[in-house]
């Protein structure tokens, strides 16, 4: 092989390394929370966000709380995930209660601070430290009347075994909330919303 060929192979396995090393250099880009974005066929906040829109419309355009007129007053026992998945299904809830709270028609009792507040109760009355004129009185909270609670499910199925370039999956995802009245233990409302997606990708590849 002559030198002018060596040279032409080593410059031309250059410029193959260089594709790759750029191909494989980190990028980074600013995205839209508008922008609907899936890398694969699980859950992700772009579910999140048509989930929680949905059950919000659904909450506050149907009885009881549609059509109250009184703000009531709701506590959140959260959503169990029922999947195979780690999902914050907090998110879920925080942020419906979130929109809930802005709607201006509900209120919602802060359980994730009780021992806080208890706490500073007990310091306001206990400690000496708070004058009388200031200090906050017990027994004057105000008690939920519903109860919002829910389950998140999925189903995952892949696509049977056969001769292909190209793996298909498909995910299921239904998130279900009750709105239960603490009073009755009547469910007042209740709805759900499914998330479908399929999502191929090739058997070889990074």
């Amino acid at each position: 092989m002559s030198i002018l060929s060596k040279r032409i192979d080593i410059a031309f396995v250059l410029c193959i390394l260089c594709g790759l090393l750029a191909a494989c250099s980190a990028t980074t880009r600013n995205i839209s929370p508008t922008e609907e974005l899936h890398y694969d066929a699980g859950y992700d906040f772009s579910d999140k966000k048509i989930i929680v829109a949905k059950l919000v419309a659904s909450l506050l355009s149907k009885p009881p709380l549609g059509y109250s007129t009184d703000r009531p007053v709701v506590i959140v026992y959260g959503v169990t995930n029922r999947t195979s998945e780690h999902i914050s299904t907090n998110a879920i809830t925080d942020d419906i209660r979130k929109d809930l709270i802005n709607s201006g028609k509900v209120r919602f009792v802060n359980e994730t601070q009780r021992n806080n507040i208890m706490n500073e109760l007990d310091y306001q009355h206990n400690s000496g430290m708070v004058s009388n004129e200031t200090r906050i009185a017990k027994a004057r909270q105000i008690g939920a009347k519903f109860m919002l609670t829910g389950n998140l499910y999925s189903i995952e199925k892949d696509e049977p075994k056969q001769f292909r370039l190209k793996k298909k999956e498909l995910k299921y995802y239904s998130l279900n909330l009750e709105l239960t009245d603490i009073e009755s233990s009547i469910i007042e409302w209740a709805d759900s919303v499914e998330v479908i997606r399929e999502a191929s990708k090739p058997f070889i590849g990074w």
